[in-house]
């Protein structure tokens, strides 16, 4: 299992009030064979100060503008060195101090090139608002609106450098566009942790308003059409109401 090195990427900006809860979360693993990488996009706040507070635990740090959050992300991915890759945004943490070791003996023990487990939707006090469960994936889960919570979502590096990055092309719907190619088009395997990886500040840049939900929506159709998804206009109505209502 410790031979198993994860590369764990940040994207921050402007992230002063949750960056450190983040970071705390990931220097704390008892797992320790991992590469931390930072991804700031230029803030201007407290967020760059509050993150060379940790500077000693840190691998890699970058604060320069970007292109967004996934342009960070995959420049957090060009400079990462492990075997597998995986995110926690500033907005997120770590559910426990041993998420990171139950990842890598899983993908130690099992024949799978992803894997994906819980999350939590919490409000600022950290009281659980809502609970995201997608459960085991059977192939041809994502034709009917499935996906498994982004940020809990890790992969072997070998499949960005076969299937490459995120792409802007699909704005806020380029985690679920990679998650498509991976899965569905690509037939990757993947196992289910049961496991509570994550813990989420509620929110979020496609849900602020209804132009937002629109555009994601958009976008959410363009990678079904790109990832040969049977029937786009249908599963682009099941994609959300899963997401709410949990249905597996």
């Amino acid at each position: 299992m410790h031979d198993l090195k994860i590369s764990l990427i940040t994207v921050a900006f402007n992230a002063q009030n949750t960056i450190e809860r983040s970071i705390i979360s990931v220097v704390g693993q008892k797992f320790n064979n991992v590469q931390y990488i930072v991804i700031d996009g230029g803030s201007t706040d407290d967020t760059i100060n509050i993150i060379n507070r940790y500077r000693d635990k840190i691998h890699v740090l970058v604060s320069e503008p970007d292109n967004g959050v996934y342009d960070a992300m995959n420049k957090g991915i060009a400079l990462a060195t492990g075997d597998i890759i995986g995110t926690i945004n500033a907005d997120d943490f770590l559910a426990d101090d041993r998420v990171l070791g139950e990842v890598a003996e899983a993908f130690a023990q099992q024949d799978t090139d992803i894997l994906y487990g819980n999350l939590d939707f919490i409000n600022p006090d950290e009281r659980v608002v809502r609970k995201w469960r997608s459960g085991r994936y059977h192939k041809g889960m994502f034709n009917r609106g499935w996906m498994p919570p982004h940020p809990t979502f890790y992969c072997r590096k070998a499949l960005f450098d076969t299937h490459g990055a995120y792409s802007l092309e699909y704005g806020s719907a380029a985690d679920y566009e990679l998650m498509l190619r991976f899965i569905h088009a690509h037939n990757a395997n993947v196992f289910y942790l049961d496991k509570i990886m994550v813990k989420m500040y509620i929110g979020g840049i496609s849900n602020k308003n209804v132009g937002n939900r629109v555009k994601a929506l958009s976008f959410d159709l363009k990678a079904m059409r790109k990832n040969g998804i049977l029937f786009p206009y249908i599963t682009v109505i099941f994609k959300p109401l899963r997401k709410i209502l949990q249905f597996f």
